[in-house]
C-alpha cells in the first residue's frame, strides 16, 4: 500500500513539473505529437526542461536528489542542458531530529555521544540526501567530526530503486529513441554509488587509503590533507574522522584574505588531481567546491582539505594509459593516434574504418585550436570525444566517465581561482614525465622490482610443477589429442616427401636416359 502511494505521489510530481511532456516530446510518432499537443494545451511549458526536472527530483525527496547527483555526471548519456542543470542540486537536506542521530550513534557503538565523547554538538553543521554530520570533542581532546548515517534509509531507498527500475523500462518501451540513453542501466549504476554510500565504513576506508597516499613519506604531503579515521568510532552507520579546519575553495576573497597565492593554488589543485588519477590510479570523484577546503593555519597555509569520500574512482593501469596517450595526442594533434586507441581499447564495434573514426575525432578537436590554450577545457574536449564515440556505438566505461565529471570540476575550481589558468601547460608536461617513466628503463626496472618478489616465490617451483604435470597420465588431454595429430601430420608429410623425392629421381633418371641416348 506504501508503495502504491508513493507510485501515486511520484505520479503527482511529475504532473506538476510536466515531464510528462519531457517523455512525450523524446517520442517521433504522430501519436506522441497529438498527445504532446493536449499535454500542452497549447501552451509551451514556462520553464526549460532541466529546471523543472532538478525541481521534481527536489520534491520527490533525498533519494531521487541522490539520484539526480549522479544522473548529472552522465554526460556521455543524457543532454548536455539537463546535466548541466542537474549539476546544481545541493546537499541541502533539512537535517533529521538530534535525538535520532543520538540513537543512531548509540546504536552503532553501544553508548549514547554524551558518553563516548566529552562534547558533542546537538545541531549538525551539514546535512546531505544521506547523512548529517555533527562536531564532537573525544575525551583525550582531539576534535572530530561524526558522520551519522540518516535512520531508515536501506528501506527507503529499496521502496524507491524498485520504483525507479519500473519507470526506467517504462520509459524504454514508450519512448524507443531513449534507449540509447540505457535508463535501465543508469539506475543500476545509481543503486551501486547509493549502496556504496551507504556503507560508512566503506567510506572510511577510502578516506584512509587517500590519506595514505599523500602521507609525509610520498613526497606529496605538502598538497593535500586528508582527515584521519578513528576506526573504533566507526561503523557502517556511523563514521568518525579527525575535524579539518579550512576555508572553502569557493570563498577566494577569504583566501586571499588570508594570504594565499591563488595562482599556485589552481595549479596545485590541478597538479593532485593528475597525480591521484595517473601515479595512483585512486581519485577523489566528488570534488566540488563544497567537498574542498584550504588550510588557513601557518603551519600548513594553502594545502588542500579533501572531505566526503563516499565516491572515488579506480583505475586500471590499462585506463591510465589509454588515457595519458589520448591527452598527449589531442596535444599534439595527433587525431589518427587517437582514433587508433580507441579501436586498441576494444571498445569500438570490429569493422569499425579507422579513417573514418579519425575524422570525427578531428571534427571534434581542430576547433579547439583555434582558442587560447587557457580557454580550452580538457574536461568538455574528453566529453566531446566520449559523445563522438557513441556514435560509433563505443560502450565507454562508467570510471573514464566518472574522471570527465572529475576533470570538469577540478578546471571549474581552477579557473574560478585563476581565470588565466592554463591547464595543458600544467598537465602536459606531467604526462610526459609519466609516460618517459612508463615505457623506459626506469620504468621497466620498476616494474622488475614490484614483480620480483613474486618471481622468487615462483621460479624454484617451476621444474617440480612442470614434471608434475607431464608426469600425471590423466592430464592434459587435450595436448596428448594435439601431439598425437602431429605425429600423423608429420608422418603423412614424410611418405609425402618420399613419394615426391622418388619421383624427381625417376624424372632425373629418365632424363639422363634420354640425354645419353642422343
Amino acid at each position: 500500500m506504501l508503495t502504491l502511494l508513493r507510485f501515486v505521489r511520484i505520479v503527482l510530481i511529475s504532473l506538476r513539473y510536466r515531464l510528462d511532456e519531457l517523455v512525450l516530446s523524446s517520442i517521433k510518432h504522430p501519436v506522441a505529437h497529438c498527445l504532446l499537443r493536449v499535454v500542452r494545451l497549447g501552451r509551451p511549458p514556462r520553464m526549460d526542461r532541466g529546471v523543472r526536472l532538478r525541481l521534481a527530483l527536489e520534491a520527490l525527496g533525498p533519494i531521487f536528489v541522490k539520484f539526480g547527483q549522479v544522473l548529472s555526471t552522465r554526460r556521455d548519456l543524457i543532454p548536455l542542458d539537463v546535466a548541466t542543470e542537474l549539476a546544481l542540486l545541493q546537499d541541502r537536506v533539512p537535517p533529521f531530529p538530534s535525538d535520532q542521530a543520538a540513537a543512531c550513534v548509540k546504536a552503532a557503538l553501544g553508548a549514547s555521544p554524551h558518553q563516548l565523547f566529552r562534547h558533542f554538538e546537538v545541531d549538525p553543521v551539514a546535512s546531505a540526501s544521506i547523512a548529517q554530520v555533527h562536531f564532537a570533542v573525544m575525551h583525550d581532546g582531539r576534535d572530530v567530526a561524526v558522520k551519522v548515517l540518516r535512520p531508515g534509509m536501506l528501506g527507503i531507498i529499496e521502496k524507491d530503486l524498485t520504483l525507479l527500475r519500473v519507470l526506467a523500462s517504462v520509459i524504454e518501451r514508450i519512448a524507443p529513441d531513449t534507449r540509447r540513453l540505457k535508463p535501465r542501466e543508469v539506475v543500476a549504476e545509481f543503486n551501486k554509488y547509493l549502496h556504496d554510500e551507504l556503507d560508512l565504513v566503506r567510506e572510511a576506508a577510502n578516506c584512509s587509503q587517500l590519506r595514505r597516499n599523500f602521507g609525509p613519506h610520498t613526497g606529496r604531503g605538502h598538497l593535500l590533507m586528508v582527515p584521519e579515521v578513528v576506526w573504533e568510532l566507526t561503523t557502517s552507520t556511523v563514521f568518525t574522522m579527525e575535524r579539518m579546519r579550512g576555508i572553502p575553495i569557493s570563498h577566494v576573497d577569504s583566501l586571499r584574505a588570508a594570504g594565499i597565492n591563488i595562482s599556485n593554488l589552481a595549479r596545485t589543485g590541478v597538479e593532485i588531481f593528475f597525480t591521484q588519477v595517473f601515479a595512483d590510479g585512486f581519485f577523489h570523484a566528488d570534488m566540488h567546491p563544497g567537498n574542498i577546503f584550504v588550510s588557513d593555519a601557518p603551519e600548513t597555509l594553502g594545502r588542500y582539505i579533501a572531505l566526503d569520500f563516499g565516491i572515488v574512482g579506480s583505475l586500471s593501469e590499462h585506463d591510465k594509459n589509454y588515457l595519458a596517450q589520448n591527452f598527449l595526442a589531442f596535444f599534439r594533434r595527433d587525431y589518427r593516434r587517437v582514433a587508433q586507441l580507441h579501436i586498441e581499447s576494444g571498445w569500438v564495434p570490429a569493422g569499425t574504418r579507422e579513417e573514418e573514426l579519425e575524422g570525427a575525432v578531428r571534427a571534434v578537436c581542430e576547433p579547439y585550436f583555434d582558442r587560447p590554450l587557457a580557454e580550452i577545457s580538457l574536461g568538455q574536449v574528453l566529453l566531446r570525444l566520449f559523445q563522438t564515440s557513441r556514435r560509433f556505438n563505443v560502450e565507454i566505461q562508467p570510471q573514464l566517465v566518472l574522471l570527465q565529471k572529475t576533470l570538469l570540476n577540478v578546471e571549474g575550481m581552477g579557473r574560478d581561482l585563476d581565470p588565466s589558468l592554463d591547464l595543458w601547460q600544467t598537465a602536459k608536461p606531467f604526462l610526459e614525465k609519466w609516460m618517459r617513466e612508463r615505457v623506459g628503463l626506469a620504468g621497466l626496472r620498476q616494474r622488475l622490482d614490484k614483480e620480483a618478489a613474486q618471481w622468487v616465490q615462483i621460479l624454484p617451483q617451476l621444474p617440480r610443477l612442470v614434471h608434475s604435470t607431464l608426469a600425471r597420465t590423466d592430464s592434459m588431454p587435450q595436448i596428448r589429442a594435439e601431439v598425437e595429430r602431429l605425429r600423423r601430420a608429420q608422418e603423412q608429410t614424410n611418405r609425402l616427401l618420399m613419394v615426391f623425392a622418388a619421383t624427381v629421381a625417376v624424372a632425373i633418371g629418365v632424363a639422363i636416359w634420354a640425354l645419353a641416348g642422343q
